[in-house]
């Protein structure tokens, strides 16, 4: 059994035929829009209804599995991937594998999370943190225009030119504001990759210091992630590995920036030039209506200023002292640092590191005592974030909102749901309250 690490991103799973006539929308549960006429209309009709909406587009969010009163609105038919110059316009329901599998033909790529089957529409939504963070930034970075539908059922085109105080807010805020059918993005320019993979034989304290020292003076072209894991399937080896992406195709120079932590006893490393597609990763899928119910996750993530001796001893300890317990590290920097904290609604622009540490909560291997011990030990690392990753939130958990933002984007994020949606009608996500 592979077990996804926690993550919000709104998503959605299989697709059909979307809806004909709008006047039926709260005849079913599920609705599968092929235009965003229909998107309009089954908001406008939920909305008269007073029924709660859920949108969904690749399936990885904590609202994308469990049942939920009033209706879905799964964007699968609209995930059209057009390709004009360097500028992509992107259905609201697609997928980010896809999109990389149709950019590769033009040579372009666009920075997103590391996951296949995750939705375009919640990783860009809450930030979009990525394989390319530090030579591109987030995913919202590279967001140039959206087509919106609010909670009125209009239609609306957004850019920084167009409505610019609900285009501000899409870029981090979440689905607060409206369901994005439409995601337009300024693709790079990407003839190729390297790729590092150092497997990690022993104790990764010494490998966390040295790439933590690596990157404070890295060319952003790398960009680095660390997880230890355990055992879970083929697909994802037990164990503790860093892996690196270099935004060009050139292994020699990969193999040069990164032979510090190569050089480390005990660190076997392996350097190739796959396609940027080929390093997404392919999250199994439930075979016919087979539904898998993960389970619970202690623990949380965070943006952090610096990874110091102290952090990297508390998450070696953690993984240690618990077995079915992950840690996953990604390098911020770069490019992601260099854009103004107020230009986005995203927290922490001088984070330099992502961390996330938790145990999953399986029964008969976790009990009481142990989920005390790992809640306090989380607190631990906890100490000292800049502010939690809200699309690596995987519960509803309001008091936790703040601590997602800056104040003076809070404040603003209301400023602009009270405009968009004053009634709530998107609250399905994590809820900026008005």
């Amino acid at each position: 059994m592979r077990y996804a690490l926690p993550g919000s991103d709104v998503g959605g799973g299989g697709y059909h035929d979307g809806m004909t006539d709008s006047t039926d929308a709260l005849a079913s549960p599920s609705h599968r829009p092929t235009s965003v006429e229909e998107v309009a209309g089954i908001i406008r009709s939920a909305v008269q209804g007073s029924v709660p909406i859920t949108v969904v587009a690749g399936g990885h969010g904590p609202w994308s599995h469990e049942p939920e009163p009033g209706i879905r609105i799964e964007l699968g038919g609209l995930a059209g991937i057009d390709v004009e110059g360097t500028t992509v316009r992107i259905g609201g329901g697609a997928v980010w594998g896809d999109v990389a599998t149709a950019l590769a033909d033009h040579g372009l790529a666009i920075s997103s999370g590391d996951t296949a089957t995750v939705g375009v529409g919640g990783l860009t939504l809450g930030g979009g943190i990525g394989w390319m963070v530090r030579a591109w930034g987030l995913a919202v970075d590279q967001l140039i225009g959206a087509q919106v539908v609010t909670a009125s059922g209009d239609v609306v085109e957004t850019s920084a030119d167009v409505h610019p105080d609900l285009f501000w807010a899409l870029r981090g805020g979440g689905g607060n504001f409206g369901v994005v059918t439409r995601f337009d993005f300024a693709a790079h320019r990407l003839p190729g990759i390297a790729f590092a993979e150092s497997i990690i034989d022993g104790d990764a304290t010494a490998v966390l210091r040295a790439a933590r020292d690596l990157l404070r003076e890295a060319p952003r072209e790398l960009t680095v992630t660390f997880m230890d894991v355990p055992p879970m399937d083929p697909s994802a080896p037990a164990g503790a590995r860093l892996s690196g992406v270099w935004a060009a195709p050139d292994p020699d120079r990969l193999r040069a920036v990164l032979e510090p932590i190569s050089a480390i006893g005990g660190v076997h490393t392996e350097i190739t030039a796959p396609a940027y597609r080929d390093i997404l990763i392919e999250m199994p899928q439930p075979e016919g209506e087979e539904q898998v119910t993960p389970p619970g996750f202690i623990g949380g993530n965070g943006l952090y200023a610096d990874l110091d001796d102290q952090l990297i001893e508390r998450l070696v300890a953690f993984r240690r002292a618990y077995p079915a317990s992950v840690v996953f590290l990604r390098s911020l920097g770069g490019a992601f640092g260099e854009v103004p904290q107020e230009d986005t609604a995203f927290p922490a622009r001088s984070a330099t590191w992502f961390v996330m540490a938790g145990a999953f909560d399986i029964p008969g291997l976790v009990d009481d005592d142990t989920r005390s011990a790992v809640r306090a030990d989380w607190a631990g690392i906890e100490t000292g974030r800049l502010a939690e990753y809200g699309n690596f939130a995987d519960t509803e958990r309001p008091d936790a909102v703040p601590g997602m933002f800056t104040d003076e984007a809070l404040v603003r994020l209301r400023e602009v749901k009270s405009r968009w949606d004053p009634q709530n009608v998107f609250r399905r996500n994590h809820n900026i309250l008005v």
